[in-house]
C-alpha cells in the first residue's frame, strides 16, 4: 500500500508540477505529516525532490527528471476500461475519441490485462436514467460542450417554469453534468455567480465572439454536492409521522429518496408486529399523499391530520368505486 502511494506521489508531481504538502495530502487522502515522510522515504531512495518554503512554496522534481514507473496495474486498468461511458460520450460528440483511446490503451496493455479490461467490459454496463425512464433529449448538449472546452459564451434561449417561461440568457459554461439521464450545465449568466441550467430546456443556443475565465477557486464536484444539498432542503418543507410495517420498509427501499429512508431508518420500533414509528420529510401534503398511497395498508399516517384525513378519503373514493 505505500509503495502504491509513494509511486503516485512521485506520479502527482511529474505530471502537475509544484505542489503543497496540503494538496499532496489532499489527492493521496492522507494527512501532511505521512506526505512528509514519504518525501523524506523519495529522497533517500535517490529520488530527486526539492522543496521550497513560502506562499508560493511546495514540493517539486528537478527540471528534466522523469520516472518510468508508468505501467498499469490490473485494477488500474480495469478503472480505466470502466470509467470509459460510450452512451454519455457519444452524446457529448466525444464517442469516436473515446473509441479510439480505447483502441490505444487496449494495444499497450500486456495480454493478460488487456484480456481482464475486456472482460470488465462485458460484464459492467452503466445506464443513465432512471427505470421507466428515458433519456432527456438534449439537441444542444455538442454545442454546450463545446462552449464549456473552448471557455466560450454563449446567447441562449431557455425554458422555464415561472413566468416568463421563455428568456434570454447569455451564458459562461463553466462545466456540464449527468444526473438521472439529465444534462445540466453550470454556467454563470449575465453577470451573476454560477446556476444550474437543464441543457435540454435551452431552445435556441448561439455562440458568442467572446471568452471567458471561470474563478480560480470554483470546483465542479464541489459546487454540485453544494446545489443538490441547498435543493433538498428546500424541496423538504415539512414533516408527517407515520407507522410504517416491515414489509412497507422493504417497498418504500423501491420508491423513496435517501432522506425518507433515513429517517425510517433510524425510526424506533412500535409494536411487537415490527411496525416502526418515524417522522419523515415530505415535499407537499399532494405529493406525500401520492407516494404514501403507493404503501397502501403498511402506513398509516398519524400527523399532520390534514394529510391523514386526504389519505382516508381517497381510500373512501377509491372502496366506493371497487365495492
Amino acid at each position: 500500500m505505500r509503495a502504491s502511494r509513494l509511486v503516485s506521489l512521485l506520479l502527482l508531481l511529474q505530471n502537475r508540477g509544484r505542489l503543497t504538502a496540503a494538496e499532496l495530502a489532499t489527492e493521496l487522502e492522507v494527512s501532511t505529516r505521512t506526505v512528509y515522510r514519504d518525501v523524506e522515504s523519495l529522497l533517500a531512495a535517490g529520488i530527486p525532490i526539492y522543496g521550497e518554503a513560502g506562499h508560493d512554496g511546495g514540493y517539486a522534481l528537478v527540471d528534466g527528471y522523469r520516472t518510468r514507473l508508468t505501467g498499469l496495474t490490473a485494477g488500474e486498468a480495469e478503472a480505466l476500461f470502466l470509467a470509459g461511458l460510450p452512451g454519455p460520450a457519444a452524446e457529448l460528440g466525444l464517442g469516436s475519441l473515446l473509441t479510439a483511446a480505447e483502441l490505444k490503451l487496449e494495444a499497450a496493455l500486456p495480454a493478460d490485462l488487456r484480456r481482464q479490461a475486456r472482460r470488465l467490459r462485458d460484464r459492467f454496463h452503466l445506464d443513465a436514467p432512471g427505470w421507466y425512464q428515458r433519456a432527456e433529449d438534449a439537441p444542444h448538449l455538442p454545442a454546450v460542450a463545446a462552449a464549456v472546452w473552448q471557455r466560450q459564451a454563449i446567447q441562449v434561449r431557455y425554458r422555464r417554469w415561472q413566468a416568463p417561461t421563455q428568456v434570454e440568457r447569455r451564458l459562461e459554461p463553466y462545466g456540464i453534468v449527468l444526473k438521472a439521464g439529465r444534462w445540466y450545465a453550470v454556467a454563470a449568466a449575465d453577470g451573476a455567480g454560477p446556476r444550474t441550467y437543464r441543457i435540454g430546456q435551452i431552445l435556441d443556443l448561439r455562440p458568442l465572439d467572446e471568452h471567458f475565465t471561470p474563478p480560480d477557486d470554483f470546483d465542479l464536484a464541489g459546487y454540485w454536492r453544494q446545489h443538490t444539498h441547498q435543493l433538498q432542503e428546500r424541496l423538504w418543507r415539512d414533516r408527517a409521522e407515520i407507522r410504517i410495517s416491515p414489509a412497507g420498509v422493504e417497498r418504500l427501499r423501491e420508491i423513496a429518496v435517501p432522506a425518507v429512508l433515513d429517517a425510517v431508518a433510524a425510526a424506533t420500533v412500535d409494536g411487537p408486529a415490527g411496525w416502526r414509528r418515524a417522522v419523515i420529510p415530505i415535499e407537499s401534503l399532494t405529493h406525500a399523499e401520492g407516494e404514501l398511497l403507493r404503501l397502501g395498508a403498511q402506513v398509516e399516517v398519524l400527523a399532520p391530520v390534514e394529510l391523514r384525513d386526504r389519505i382516508a378519503a381517497t381510500a373512501r373514493d377509491l372502496a366506493a368505486v371497487y365495492a
